[in-house]
């Protein structure tokens, strides 16, 4: 099916725009009332997840609500551990909870397996995709994403958010192998996992590091980027984003590995990217999600401000992180109005 508006696409790919595409990371639900009204009568997140028709209808809700240039498949990024047979618990105001934990190599064979049918485990992501595109008609481009293999692991050994991700961390130090180890398998599926989403229609992928940040550049690296690479090395068929949230340093590593678009949380500096990058990569942000709460006076005026700063057609535009829950949705229409009717 041909796609009406795919400047997200062409964006991406280093084609000629008219104008920057906008959308934000975390738009299916959070800060819209019609999102809670779907979540409030299911028993909790993982249900709406796990429901095929539910998480398409509100993947579709931002670009009808709020006019975006994208949608992103509503999922989680711990359908992966949950799939290789770690369980996690989302306990409401505190985030997800993995009652068990990997803490050596024989907790592979139960809670870091391999050996499965993506499709038969994480078969209703891709239901969610299918239905997704089809309600879509071809409006606009479909995200698919996963979590990086970093970030995962994160999880896996520290079962809990954490300021410090200490005990992750601390793997790395004490035993190396079993850090790899388990890298290499979380990898292993997400490659298959994001193929799957692709094959049910998701039309490019984003790679999210959300705690990227907390390693040294030389460990980044190490347990980062060389695993994400291994994933953007096997995406060949749609255009590929990886967000390495806090990595500062390692922009340049990033823009050697094969991917279209690197994201840029909202303390990177877009100037200094663009010198890094040149125009071999788009980039995509950066707006700090708290410029949100100022006024539609305020918003509009910063959002210009960001946009002045391109020096490139080879730009997404986005938030430097997730859109806060408590956001009015009329100050994310008030961004998305100004980045529209900015002129190239």
């Amino acid at each position: 099916m041909e796609i009406k508006n795919d400047l997200i696409l062409r964006a991406a790919r280093g084609e000629n725009i008219e104008r920057y595409p906008v959308w934000l990371m975390r738009q299916a639900g959070r800060i819209l009332p019609e999102y809670r009204a779907v979540r409030n009568s299911l028993s909790g997140f993982k249900e709406l997840v796990e429901t095929p028709k539910l998480a398409a209808e509100v993947t579709i809700q931002p670009v009808d609500i709020l006019d975006v240039d994208a949608a992103i498949i509503f999922s989680d990024i711990l359908v992966i551990p949950e799939a290789m047979g770690l369980t996690y618990e989302m306990v409401e105001k505190k985030g997800p909870y993995f009652p068990k934990t990997i803490k050596s190599l024989d907790d592979f064979a139960s809670h870091a397996q391999t050996d499965f049918d993506v499709n038969d485990r994480l078969g209703y992501v891709m239901e969610a995709i299918q239905i997704t595109k089809k309600e879509l008609s071809g409006r606009v481009p479909l995200i698919g994403f996963a979590g990086a293999p970093w970030t995962i692991f994160c999880y896996m050994i520290e079962g809990q958010g954490s300021k410090t991700f200490s005990k992750a961390r601390k793997v790395l130090y004490t035993n190396p192998k079993l850090a790899h180890d388990l890298l290499q398998r979380i990898t292993d599926v997400t490659v298959r996992y994001l193929k799957a989403q692709i094959k049910a229609g998701a039309d490019m992928v984003q790679v999210f590091d959300s705690w990227a940040g907390i390693l040294g550049h030389e460990q980044y690296l190490t347990f980062g980027l060389e695993y994400i690479k291994q994933i953007t090395s096997a995406i060949t068929e749609v255009p590929v984003t990886v967000f390495s949230k806090g990595a500062y340093a390692a922009i340049e590593d990033i823009a050697q590995i094969p991917c279209n678009t690197i994201g840029l949380d909202w303390n990177m500096n877009i100037g200094q990217a663009r010198d890094i990058v040149k125009e071999t990569r788009t980039l995509q942000g950066n707006l700090d999600p708290c410029a949100l709460y100022a006024s539609h006076k305020e918003v509009e005026a910063l959002t210009k401000n960001m946009l002045e700063t391109f020096e490139s057609k080879r730009h997404i535009v986005n938030l430097g992180h997730g859109v806060y829950p408590d956001i009015d949705p009329e100050k994310v229409k008030t961004f998305i109005k100004t980045v529209k009717s900015y002129e190239l």
